[in-house]
């Protein structure tokens, strides 16, 4: 089929300005992939990804449709009808005409085939960020360690030590190592919820009778059943809860769940008085925090143990 054929005519009724607009679409969708890209490397927040890429994507499918309905041959076209048992030149011949008109449509717009070729390729980059960052490496020993460790000083989210005197019977706090409750370098594994039960030395199961003077009971704050915050506390009941699906834990007795589908106890910290009455761990958590995984030797069915 010659070039100057009127079936491979364009569309639209302005083709340069047509090209133009195309082009800018595809420049800006260059620019949204290429964008989307840089903020994921620099762990940018949710709406700005999420801007890019809508960007990038909007612009690039734009274009390209905006191509296909107003620079392709607008057609119809219609052709002989060829004979059932064609042989074998004829399907040759066919197949030219078919590769000849398509490459005679793709070849007038050279410069818009290359644009949407570079979108795609680094669109195709960028979208293996995501698979190759979420490969990352083993978590090897990592599950079973916290920045809690001897010695460790319990405080608030501003970074303030817990005293003896701060708390009264009932109050709960959420703490963390110091060094470790800065939003940066906190972790979740690191949350504990601060409970004042009682007055009194509180021992929640037995091996425990130093874990918790003063009535102060440290736990995990992460559930274990699928890690939420546990981080609400009726104190008529003496009851832990988790909001996300409702596990309730016995304060008084090792953080042990009573109700819901939560496996195991919460890991209990056990803290002391250090000589100026402020609280300090006396070691890391009893057990692992948060979900089940493979390699953990507690059991969902007993009593908690350290692993």
């Amino acid at each position: 089929m010659p070039a100057d054929d009127p079936h491979l005519a364009d569309a639209a009724s302005d083709p340069r300005r047509v090209e133009a607009i195309i082009g800018l679409c595809f420049l800006v969708g260059i620019a949204g992939v290429a964008a989307f890209g840089g903020a994921f490397v620099e762990d940018a927040n949710t709406q700005v990804l999420a801007g890019t890429l809508f960007g990038g994507l909007f612009f690039l499918g734009f274009g390209l449709a905006a191509w296909g309905k107003y620079l392709m041959p607008r057609g119809p076209f219609v052709e002989e009808r060829h004979p059932l048992e064609s042989s074998a030149r004829d399907r040759q011949a066919m197949a030219a005409a078919i590769v000849e008109r398509t490459g005679i449509v793709v070849k007038r717009r050279k410069l818009l085939g290359a644009m949407l070729a570079t979108g795609l390729g680094i669109f195709g980059v960028v979208a293996a960020f995501p698979l190759l960052r979420s490969l990352g490496p083993k978590p090897g020993s990592s599950l079973f360690k916290t920045n809690w460790k001897k010695g460790s000083l319990l405080v608030d989210l501003y970074g303030k030590p817990v005293h003896r005197t701060d708390m009264q019977v009932g109050g709960l706090l959420t703490v963390f190592p110091q060094g470790k409750e800065n939003t940066l370098t906190a972790q979740a594994v690191d949350q504990a919820v601060l409970i004042r039960v009682q007055s009194t030395t509180l021992v929640t199961m037995k091996g425990r009778g130093d874990w918790a003077p003063d009535g102060y009971v440290c736990y995990s704050k992460v559930c274990t059943h699928l890690g939420c915050p546990v981080g609400l506390y009726e104190q008529l009941l003496e009851l832990l809860v988790c909001p996300c699906h409702q596990s309730m834990f016995n304060v008084r007795d090792g953080a042990f769940p009573v109700f819901g589908p939560a496996p195991r106890p919460l890991p209990q910290l056990p803290v002391y008085f250090d000589s100026n009455g402020f609280l300090r761990a006396r070691d890391g958590f009893d057990q692992p925090v948060g979900p089940g995984f493979w390699e953990r030797t507690t059991q969902g069915n007993g009593r908690a143990s350290a692993t």
